[in-house]
């Protein structure tokens, strides 16, 4: 399975505390069914392994993330070999709801573990780059759609909107924590962030499923910890050519093989004052686990709270459109 770490210090009486992994996978060649069971093979590591209570996976581990496709698009024109490609890219995305959902609550509850995971969404004809969260108790609880596509991925996924700018409340035992995802790129859209800081009492664990495997993304991660004074946790893919479809796009054609790495990693955990709590992990598949000590937020708040005395309301405000209380 690859490397799995966990980072904990002893629990001592009264410490309000939460075990969460992130973690580091793909999807298994478009295949729905043999994704679920990556899925669960994962969660039942996790929990069995570190007593994990939450978990986050990558953008796009139920559906795929197509690293180096084309869809035969260029500028003003589209291919009738793009279109087949899209067909199939459509036909492993995920209904919300559908037996898939169904699927990923039954291992929620059977391991006792909520879940963050990226996912193809698939409503009508359009796709979206989603986030969806999975209580043990009450199953799904909700969504976020990523709002901005980048580049190419404009091509393949619809916009998502403020309905989905989900605030999820959960209590892991005594510890009450809110939730909120961004999903890749997003995490350089300083309004969403301010928007999510903003909700009550602000976003404690910040998730933040990727497939930006690039070095300069661990200094974005801190910088939303530091920013936000809340718990980062980053999930990206680790893929090779033999998780894609045989015929896929490869970044060399003529050096095609199956451990040639198309997505190298870089899953991490940071603490709110910037503190690194595991990772990051680049080039292998794993689980990173740490204990986190939700009194730290309030310590990082004690010197910068960017929805409270760093706010001045008197000078800025942020309106959002359309979204929904929480």
């Amino acid at each position: 399975m690859g490397e799995s770490t966990l980072v904990s210090d002893n629990t001592q009486a009264g410490r309000r505390t939460i075990i969460a992994s992130v973690v580091q996978t793909c999807s298994a060649r478009y295949s729905v069914k043999n994704t679920l069971k990556k899925l669960e093979d994962l969660v039942s590591e996790g929990k069995g392994r570190h007593g994990s209570q939450l978990m986050v996976f990558p953008e796009a581990f139920i559906g795929g993330y197509p690293k180096f496709s084309t869809f035969g698009t260029v500028i003003g024109e589209r291919s009738p070999e793009g279109r087949e490609e899209f067909l199939r890219y459509h036909s492993a995305a995920v209904d919300i709801p559908s037996p898939v959902i169904s699927s990923i609550e039954r291992i929620s509850k059977t391991y006792g573990a909520f879940l963050v995971v990226g996912v193809i969404e698939r409503d009508h004809g359009t796709l979206y780059c989603t986030v969806i969260f999975v209580d043990p108790e009450l199953g799904y609880v909700g969504k976020h759609r990523k709002l901005a596509p980048t580049a190419l991925e404009r091509v393949i996924w619809g916009q998502g909107d403020a309905k989905t700018l989900s605030v999820v409340q959960k209590s892991f035992g005594r510890v009450e924590a809110q939730l909120t995802a961004a999903i890749c790129w997003e995490n350089y859209m300083p309004l969403l962030r301010s928007y999510y800081y903003s909700k009550a009492s602000g976003s404690h664990i910040y998730c933040a499923p990727t497939v930006d495997t690039r070095t300069e993304w661990q200094s974005t991660m801190q910088h939303v910890a530091l920013e936000g004074r809340c718990f980062v946790l980053s999930a990206c893919q680790f893929a090779q050519e033999k998780d894609y479809p045989a015929d896929h796009a490869v970044k060399n054609p003529e050096g095609r093989g199956d451990v040639n790495v198309m997505i190298r990693g870089g899953s991490v955990i940071i603490s709110p004052l910037g503190k690194v709590l595991a990772g990051p992990m680049y080039d292998q598949e794993g689980i990173l686990t740490a204990e986190l000590d939700m009194d730290d937020i309030v310590r990082g708040k004690f010197d910068l709270d960017v929805a409270g005395h760093y706010a001045r309301p008197d000078i800025f405000q942020l309106v959002v459109n359309g979204a929904k209380d929480g």
